[in-house]
Order: structure tokens, then sequence, then C-alpha cells
């Protein structure tokens, strides 16, 4: 199928001052086969009201509405019996699309093939007034991002933008969707993916990801968070993943990585917790 249906799944949270530009960068795309679904968590302020109007002319995208805040994977998973495309695009409500993003990522997986499940792209950064900041490849340049199978440098290091992903249906599938005892999605699906799956990467922005003071990535190294807790769940994860010692090697560094953090935030019980990771860890035979 040269033409695949591709859905996008925009996921509102109090994001009433975005969520109309984010829609309009769906709807401003050079590929036309999408298929929108847009979800709002519980929002307390007008988000809601900004959404209908972004979508009064196009009475066929489902709205989901939801009456409580269930917060991120959740409320996606709510979408799940919704999604026909063969690929999909998580897009936050305070992000914005880049007219080519979906063409592009069309393009890489139909050269690609089957067994690559995940495209990721540059990103611009820009502030909440919308004011150019950056690039990520600033921070992670063009030459140093792998591709292919990336299983285990996504375990020692992040080199992804998390708003430029695009995934093939079947990764949702296998995933059964997002885990929904985790506080973010982002570390765990590039793990599960990239356990079964390749990926391949455009040097080129696709997507702006604005920095919003009370965004998730903000709250990413507060002590006690449930993000912090969350990566601990993924690293014990990791483990049971892992299948020789090269991969062992991996989260050994990540583990390490990790309880650096809780250190520095003063979280000693969840550096405790990590040690007792780490000697799992070294344990573990294949």
């Amino acid at each position: 199928m040269d033409n695949p249906l591709v859905t996008i799944v925009c996921l509102c949270y109090n994001h009433e001052k975005f969520v109309r530009e984010t829609i309009e960068s769906v709807f401003n795309q050079t590929y036309s086969n999408i298929q929108l679904i847009v979800i709002d968590d519980d929002s307390t302020d007008q988000s809601t009201e900004e959404i209908r109007k972004a979508l009064k002319d196009y009475p066929e995208v489902p709205f989901i509405s939801l009456a409580e805040n269930k917060g991120n994977c959740k409320a996606f998973n709510t979408s799940l019996s919704l999604i026909k495309g063969e690929f999909v695009i998580d897009l936050a409500a305070d992000d914005i699309l880049l007219p080519e993003r979906v063409k592009e990522g069309v393009e890489q997986f139909l050269r690609f093939g089957k067994e690559y499940g995940i495209h990721f792209s540059d990103t611009e950064i820009i502030s909440e007034e919308g004011t150019h900041l950056g690039f990520h490849s600033n921070r992670f340049p063009h030459n140093t991002i792998p591709e292919g199978d990336v299983y285990i440098e996504v375990i020692k290091r992040y080199f992804i933008s998390p708003p430029s992903v695009m995934m093939r249906r079947e990764v949702l599938d296998e995933m059964k969707g997002y885990d929904e005892t985790l506080a973010y999605e982002d570390f765990d699906l590039w793990v599960r993916a990239s356990r079964n799956f390749k990926f391949t990467y455009s040097a080129k922005p696709l997507v702006k990801k604005r920095e919003v003071h009370s965004s998730l990535g903000k709250q990413q190294f507060k002590r006690s968070g449930e993000q912090l807790k969350s990566t601990y769940t993924i690293c014990e994860k990791i483990l049971k993943l892992n299948r020789n010692e090269t991969e062992k090697a991996a989260l050994r560094k990540r583990i390490l990585y990790e309880i650096r953090i809780a250190l520095k935030l003063f979280d000693f019980k969840l550096a405790g917790k990590y040690l007792q990771l780490l000697v799992r860890n070294e344990q573990s035979r294949f």
C-alpha cells in the first residue's frame, strides 16, 4: 500500500493556549490519509472549548472528553479501539507537527520495511510563546544517533526526542498499549519496541517541541516523584528482557546513572532499590 492510513492521537491536558495550533498542524500535513483522534484528560482550563472550536468543521474526528484525569498512559489507551491506521503518532497538545512530518515517516517505513517499528527525527525546540530556542541535534548531533537495532543504546542513554516518534501499529499491538502503571510512556515504549523492532532516524526537524514549565518532562527529576518510580519499574523490565552479557552491561550503566540521580535528590530509598537491582543484574545468567 503506497498511501497507508496514519492515525494521530492528540492528547490534551490543560493546554488551552496551544491545542488549536496543534490540531491545525495535523490538518496542515502534506500527507492526506490521516485519522485524527483527540482526547482531553479532564482539563481544568478551557481546553475542551478550544478543541471543539478547532474541530467544528470536522465532525468526523472522534473527540474523547474524559470525566476524570487518568494520566498520559491510561488516557492514550482509551483511543486504542478507535485507531485504524497502519502507523500511529502520539501527539501532545502543546507540540506542533511540521507539514512534512507524516509524509516523511510513511516514506521511511515503506523504504525500510516491516522490520522497522519506530521512526524519529530531529526536533525544533520552541518556548511557550513559540520562539525558536534551538534543535534537539544541538545536544545530540546527527552523527551520534544510532539506527537499526538500538536496544542497547536505548538502555544506556537518551538520544530520541519523544515528540518526533512515529510507530507501526504492530508495536502498540505487541505492547497491548502503554503500561498504565507508569507515569510516562517514552522510555518504556523505546525499550519494548527496540527489543523486537528496528528504528530509523531522519536528520531533519519534523516536529516543534514546546518547552512548557508544567510539562511532565520538567517534573522528571523531582524527589520521590512518580516519574522516577516509573523509571525504576522500566529498569526492572529491562532485566527480564535482557538476553546476553552486552545487554547486561548496558543495564549496569543505566542503573549506576539512576543511582547518581537518586543520590543527588537525597532519595536514599530509591537509591537502595537500584543497588538491589544492580546485584540482581550482576547475578543474572543467560
